[in-house]
C-alpha cells in the first residue's frame, strides 16, 4: 500500500491534517478521529475473521 502513494513528509502531513481541521471544526476533530479509529479497527477484524464483540465486550471498552 505504502508503494502506491509513495512516502508521505511531513509538509503533506500537516497540510492533510490543516484541511482537516478546516472542513471539521476544532470541536469535532476528537470524534472523527475516534469514528475513523473505530471503522478501522472493524475492518481489521472482518479481514482477519474474528467474530464481533457482544455488547458486554463493548461496554468493557
Amino acid at each position: 500500500m505504502v508503494g502506491l502513494i509513495g512516502s508521505i513528509g511531513p509538509w503533506e502531513l500537516i497540510l492533510v491534517l490543516a484541511i482537516l481541521l478546516i472542513i471539521v471544526g476544532p470541536g469535532k476533530l476528537p470524534g472523527v478521529g475516534k469514528a475513523i479509529g473505530k471503522s478501522i479497527g472493524e475492518f481489521k477484524r472482518a479481514r482477519d475473521g474474528e467474530p464481533e464483540p457482544t455488547d458486554q465486550e463493548k461496554k468493557a471498552e
